[in-house]
């Protein structure tokens, strides 16, 4: 009955729908854990809003477009989210130095803080182009 390409397509197929489906749920349950309350109540996407709203205020154009551009690498399905944890990590700082206005220096230190380490290449890469003297971050890197 099933012999010959027909077999081999029905497990090609079985496959990639394993494939596919382990990871779309990867991802909803990594969302899901960042989503359950921690032991303050608030889970990290909380903090991430609570972050945010507190300094939007804060943020120039200058640096709005900063942060735009050191997020442009990330694919833009997942932009959104790089741009939100970035910007929260960017008003935790903030909020916790007690600053007028988001800097320069809080953009890059909080884009340091909030991002793998594999992202640091193209960080120093930017600010080469930039001419920004990257030497006082060596020790976040």
């Amino acid at each position: 009955m099933l012999e010959g390409w027909f077999l081999w397509f029905i497990l090609i197929w079985v496959v990639f729908l394993i494939t596919m489906l382990s990871i779309g749920g990867f991802f909803m349950f990594r969302k899901f854990l960042k989503r359950l309350p921690k032991e303050d109540g608030k889970s990290e996407l909380d903090w991430e809003e609570y972050y945010i709203q507190q300094t939007r205020h804060l943020w120039s154009e200058e640096q709005k477009a900063l942060l735009e551009e050191l997020v442009a690498p990330v694919p833009e399905l997942f932009r959104d989210v790089a741009r939100q944890k970035i910007a929260a990590k960017i008003g935790q700082l903030a909020l916790e130095e007690k600053t007028p206005s988001i800097t320069q220096d809080l953009v890059i230190r909080g884009y340091i803080i909030a991002t793998p380490k594999r992202d640091h290449k193209f960080l120093i890469k930017r600010l080469k182009e930039k001419n920004i003297d990257y030497s006082k971050y060596e020790a976040l890197f």
